[in-house]
């Protein structure tokens, strides 16, 4: 079985003005495979939202290869660059500010699916279908996203990323804004739409929370310093941990 995405000796380099070169990001290289859960961890600061934004091309590598399904999309710009978001959508830390205010969660949900063409009454349809998807009532299509709690809005966005059914779901801290019951829905929520679409769906976790992602992913990444510093199942890394670092971040939740 091919990786879905492959990323090999991603690299960014920040040039700040009268000051030396930053790299964010060393050489970073993995593979998340069909179907597969993978957690990348590390504190603040560690090279994480830097790698998921140029993954998702929001942000240019300076050295490496991004290849998803196939396709490399490193260089990717305009019309071509578009196409990508139909195969990889993101799920973001604060839904209530991933959703446009002045429209209702209906319409967040099925931008993607008008902008595909869709008919006015078939995007309805399918808003409507997804929320029940994901464990909220029809007529919350209806509702702006002050009106609706944070773990509803975060389904909603869940839903809003569904839509054009994309092959890699990246949830970017999407359990951190959340309490720990909330948090526990979510996951629960995320497990099942895994289940029910097995290899067409994988999910990029990213995450400071090690106890989330042993509940959660199948493997895990951990960054430091803009490197992996290790990787291997969950269970394995907080068991068996051979970097200082990770060591360090286990003993604090321990």
């Amino acid at each position: 079985m091919e990786a879905i995405l492959s990323v090999r000796n991603l690299t960014r380099v920040f040039s700040r003005k009268g000051k030396e070169r930053f790299t964010a990001v060393k050489h970073v290289s993995f593979d998340l495979m069909p179907g597969e859960c993978l957690g990348i961890i590390g504190e603040s600061g560690s090279g994480k939202t830097t790698l998921i934004n140029m993954i998702t091309r929001l942000l240019d590598a300076t050295e490496g290869q991004i290849i998803l399904d196939g396709e490399e999309i490193t260089n990717l710009s305009g019309k071509a660059l578009r196409k990508v978001y139909a195969s990889m959508q993101m799920v973001f830390q604060t839904p209530t500010e991933s959703f446009d205010p002045r429209c209702r969660l209906g319409d967040g949900i099925g931008e993607s699916l008008r902008n595909a063409g869709r008919s006015r009454a078939d995007t309805k349809t399918e808003a409507a279908r997804l929320l029940e998807e994901c464990g909220l009532p029809a007529e919350f299509a209806e509702r702006y996203p002050h009106q609706v709690s944070g773990g509803q809005c975060q389904r909603a966005a869940i839903a809003r990323a569904l839509a054009i059914r994309p092959k890699i779901l990246i949830c970017d801290e999407a359990t951190s804004a959340l309490d720990v019951t909330i948090q526990k829905e979510i996951l629960e929520l995320l497990n099942r739409l895994r289940r029910e679409k097995g290899t067409d769906l994988s999910i990029l976790f990213i995450c400071h929370d090690i106890a989330l992602v042993q509940q959660f992913c199948d493997r895990v990444l951990v960054m430091y310093h803009g490197e992996i510093v290790e990787e291997g199942t969950p269970d394995n890394v907080i068991r068996n941990p051979q970097n200082d670092y990770t060591k360090r971040l286990i003993d604090s939740i321990l």
